[in-house]
């Protein structure tokens, strides 16, 4: 067994090719049996270029180029900058410099006739040019920077072209290429390419001197190197493969490496796969079935009359100047084998058609299907992929991986699958083509596919919400009567809060009322975020992010009063963290009283529409953004959906608040807004789809009613609008045609119903403080007025938050405990369980017992009781968990991480999803005195085994402080920095002298 050991921040001087070591800056010296060179690259400087050493010179490499350029561009607000190099890097880096929001402009300059001209053609690159000047980019083509100008004090003042033309800017950024770092390997004598530079490897890694390999960007593979990640991710596949299992298997060579991409550059969309440029420089490879008929050799009279022969090539080409979409995709003379392409605006079909180049299979259909095919939007099928194509390129899950985990019967739903292969647990872009496998393979084996709510209905989210509708259902009986499987069922964590939501979206009544509390989620319930201690989260309006000096002063005050910890949310709000339970009501009255009223952070519905200022104060501001914002916000707070949703509304193409990653976002123009839907950041990010361009500020209102009303009544349980869009049959066209040209008829109801909901508004929060039926509800024990708290707290930056969760859960058998006595005890009025057979989750209570927290339950005619701790993450929570059954099984959901335990039958206290955890169940009964009876041991018995004091969880358990060691090298959140200086010791490469590759 071998062992690892690791240098960090210790710089390799010199190779002893003789001796079999290095010798390091330490002082140190290391012994080697192999050595592997993997010394990447450093950007380039063009040194010959005069100016190339003046201040606000950058280059676009490492994370201290990154801090420089922001420390730099902060001094030069309103300037111009400049980004030299239309590759990706250069794009990025433009991208970069706008997002500063320093600069007046940016410009790119490029030395080609288009962008990206390394991946795309000229028709392809050109249209990237277009799409990049819309988002306010300044594209400069056809240039070289003859010199820089730059002031007395060597300050970048502009830059002279070689076409004698100036252009003035006081930051520029080279993106021009990379240089292989091969001077170890030079000094060590180790052969390294002249021209190009780089250490000099054959195919199987290895370099010109014995037991040393080179791999990634230092590496130069038949006079190549590669500035992508796949190839060095490849060569150290094959070496790592070379180096340890060779000797059981054959030995693996480096081959002519996939140089595919697929990137989002500024807002657009670009891929190139394969031999993507073969039509131009000819094929670098063909199929071995199907090359080119030997030809006739050719005199030169020939040649000058018939011209060259013909290309073994052949290009299919698709361009749509309307929605900005351009493919090619290239083949061979016969159509029968794919070589490669690029895409522009969609590229969707790159996951299928990677494989096809790589495989090298004669192709079962015409070209033209190839982009005929394109056509069925959403589609993301894979009945056409090999098995041992990659459909996650996160963690390198196969569709073969995919397949066969569900075959071997392991994997019976998406969540298995996720679990077991780790697919869509990255990124979540391949969630689509993962659950089309999933839906093909499920029917191959016979199996139905189903989008049921939960077992309860053999309905989708969608079904029940138009049954509801039209049958005027109310109440989670009368929905279960007309379309549950079982008319007496009591439902589960999974369809109540569904058909809660349901209700709240066609009739908008108050969720903590009776007939719907018991439907909702903890959130919803107690009208705040529920927080790791079991305090909540209070999140007031603050509509497009606009506040008043009084209301903050109102929200310092009360934040001071009751010492909550606050924090400014992505969403422009305030977010006030801390608050009890039994205090919530309280501290809302004094926000009401301050002109506030519920922000809905809690609830399945709108959040917030962020905005920038706009025209209201900024300078390159065309459209009133914050006037726009809060008028939308306005009008739909409070509106349940099947998931929350977020707005945006930016008053320029530059973006500022970020309306194209929102479930619907505005972008105004000088003739009105653009409307963008169905993005979302989080897990799974989308950008946004252009609905409607130009919209007048009139109209916008009636197309998001329509939108969203669509939205509510189509989209499955817990489904965002990406999610949502990408499952509807037609995708963003089908859309269109619905919300724009009334394609069903429907406008005019959507609309209605919208405005009938808009007009049911009323703050939830000021409801509840008004009633005093509701108020009763926040208290934190229902037996006594004693508080207690649920998590040690500690101080962190002045402000006070909960201890870190323990590590381990509590794994005692709770279930199991043999109590040395039991008694019958008097812990609660039967009152306060009064009318809990017609409430949807029976009617709960959390009692204090000594140092004991209980839960009990009163459910449709029966009672039950429990430890309220759930053991998961020791958190005192189960009585407000939601009830399920199956037969005559109940079972509570803890509100947290929805572990279930059974409270009836032989398993009581068992959990149906952790068989590490249990819990304590205890008998029930309901006596003439008017009170409920626990049986229970003696209470010094009982605390020892679940008293709050023994679990509540304290400051140390979660182990080691998160950033002690951190901590330690810069100081207490990043105060008295120690060690390396940012700019010390940065590498500037300059360009000249051999190995140089300068890429304007």
């Amino acid at each position: 067994m071998g062992s690892l050991n690791y240098h960090l921040n210790t710089r390799v001087t010199e190779i002893h090719t003789e001796h079999k070591l290095v010798s390091c800056s330490s002082g140190e010296t290391v012994t080697y049996d192999i050595l592997v060179i993997a010394t990447g690259s450093d950007a380039l400087l063009p040194r010959h270029t005069p100016g190339h050493d003046a201040k606000g010179v950058f280059v676009y490499r490492t994370i201290e180029d990154l801090e420089s350029l922001i420390s730099f561009a902060a001094s030069r607000k309103g300037t111009h900058g400049a980004v030299v190099g239309g590759g990706l890097l250069g794009l990025e880096a433009a991208k970069a410099m706008m997002d500063l929001e320093a600069y007046e402009k940016v410009h790119l300059i490029e030395r080609n006739r288009w962008v990206l001209s390394r991946q795309l053609d000229s028709d392809a690159g050109g249209l990237v040019v277009e799409q990049v000047r819309e988002l306010g980019l300044d594209v400069l083509l056809s240039k070289r920077v003859g010199s820089i100008e730059v002031t007395d004090d060597n300050h970048v003042k502009g830059v002279v072209f070689e076409d004698g033309e100036k252009m003035d800017c006081s930051t520029i950024c080279f993106a021009i290429g990379i240089k292989a770092r091969d001077e170890l390997a030079r000094r060590a004598g180790i052969k390294c390419a002249d021209r190009g530079g780089g250490i000099v490897v054959s195919e199987d890694l290895s370099t010109s001197v014995k037991d040393i390999y080179a791999i990634g960007e230092c590496a130069s593979w038949e006079n190549q190197t590669f500035g992508l990640i796949a190839p060095g991710i490849e060569m150290a596949d094959v070496l790592s493969f070379n180096l340890t299992q060779a000797k059981v298997h054959s030995y693996r060579r480096f081959k002519r490496p996939d140089l595919s991409t697929k990137l989002k550059l500024l807002g657009v969309e670009v891929a190139s796969f394969g031999d993507f440029f073969c039509d131009r420089d000819g094929p670098k490879h063909l199929p071995a079935r199907t090359g080119r008929k030997k030809e006739l050799s050719q005199d030169n009279l020939s040649k000058l009359t018939d011209g060259p022969p013909p290309s073994p090539v052949k290009a299919l080409t698709y361009k749509d100047p309307f929605q900005n979409v351009y493919k090619k995709y290239l083949f061979t003379i016969d159509g029968k084998y794919l070589l490669g392409g690029m895409m522009i605006g969609d590229t969707r079909d790159y996951v299928k058609l990677v494989p096809m180049v790589k495989n090298q299979k004669i192709l079962d259909v015409p070209p033209s299907q190839f982009i005929l095919g394109v056509s069925k939007e959403g589609d993301e099928g894979g009945d056409d992929l090999d098995d041992d194509t990659q459909i996650c390129s996160c963690h390198n899950v196969t569709k073969g991986d995919v397949v066969n985990s569900i075959k071997d019967g392991g994997c019976k739903s998406i969540g298995d699958v996720k679990s077991c292969t780790k697919a869509g647990t990255g990124c979540g872009g391949c969630m689509p083509l993962v659950t089309s496998i999933f839906n093909t393979q499920m029917k191959a084996m016979g199996n139905e596919i189903k989008n049921h709510i939960c077992p309860h209905f053999n309905y989708s989210r969608a079904d029940l919400y138009n049954i509801i509708s039209v049958k005027q259902l109310r109440s989670l009986q009368e929905v279960m009567k007309e379309a549950g499987n079982d008319p007496e069922s009591q439902g589960c964590e999974a369809c109540k809060p569904s058909i809660g939501s349901i209700f709240s979206s066609l009739y908008n009544q108050h969720v903590m009322e009776k007939p719907v509390h018991g439907l909702q989620e903890t959130n919803d319930r107690y009208l705040g975020n529920i927080q790791r201690n079991g305090t909540f989260s209070i999140v007031p309006r603050v509509s497009a992010g606009e506040i008043t000096p009084e209301k903050l002063i109102v929200l310092g005050n009360v934040a001071k009063k009751w010492k909550l910890y606050t924090k400014i949310t992505g969403g422009q709000r305030i977010d006030l963290f801390g608050a009890k339970k039994e205090d919530l009501p309280a501290i809302w009255k004094e926000l009401i009283e301050g002109g506030m009223e519920s922000g809905h952070a809690y609830a399945k519905s709108l959040r917030t529409v962020k905005s920038c200022v706009g025209s209201t104060w900024c300078r390159y501001g065309i459209g009133d953004s914050v006037g726009m914002a809060v008028r939308i916000e306005e009008r739909y707070k409070s509106i349940r959906s099947p998931h929350k949703m977020k707005g945006g509304v930016s008053g320029c193409v530059r973006e500022c608040a970020e309306a194209q990653n929102k479930d619907f976002g505005l972008i105004a123009t000088e003739k009105g807004f653009n409307i963008f839907v169905a993005g979302n950041g989080g897990a799974s990010p989308k950008h946004s789809e252009l609905l409607a361009k130009d919209v007048p500020p009139d109209d916008v209102i009636p197309v998001l009613d329509r939108y969203l009303m669509f939205y509510i009544r189509t989209a499955d349980k817990l489904q965002r609008t990406a999610r949502w869009l990408e499952n509807l049959p037609g995708g963003i066209k089908y859309l269109q045609e619905v919300i724009l040209e009334d394609k069903l008829g429907i406008c005019a109801s959507l609309e209605a119903q919208m405005e009938e909901l808009v007009g049911t508004f009323f703050d939830e929060w000021a409801e509840a403080v008004k009633s005093g039926e509701l108020r009763k509800k926040f208290a934190q024990f229902d037996n006594t007025n004693e508080t207690v708290q649920n998590m040690e707290l500690e101080e962190d930056r002045g402000q006070l938050r909960p201890v870190y969760w323990a590590k381990e859960s509590a794994k005692e058998d709770f279930k199991n405990t043999k109590w040395t006595s039991l008694s019958w005890q008097p812990i609660i009025e039967t009152s306060h369980f009064r009318g809990a057979d017609d409430a949807p989750n029976g009617i709960s209570a959390t009692v204090k017992r000594g140092d004991t927290q209980l839960a009990i339950f009163r459910v449709r005619g029966k009672w039950l009781a429990s430890q309220q701790m759930c053991p998961h993450k020791r958190a005192f929570v189960l009585s407000d968990g939601l009830i399920g059954d199956s037969k005559d099984k109940l079972w509570v959901s803890c509100p947290y991480h929805k572990r279930n335990f059974e409270l009836t039958g032989e398993q009581a206290g068992r959990c149906q999803n952790d068989e590490e955890v249990s819990i304590a169940t205890f008998p029930v009964e309901e006596r003439e005195d008017g009170m409920v009876y626990l049986k229970l041991p003696p209470v010094h018995e009982l605390d020892g085994v679940l008293g709050t004091k023994k679990w509540m969880v304290k400051k140390g358990e979660s182990g080691e402080e998160p950033f002690k060691k951190l901590d330690k090298r810069i100081g207490a959140n990043g105060v008295g920095m120690k060690g390396r200086k940012p700019n010390a010791a940065k590498r500037e490469l300059v360009a000249g002298g051999p190995g140089t590759n300068i890429d304007w």
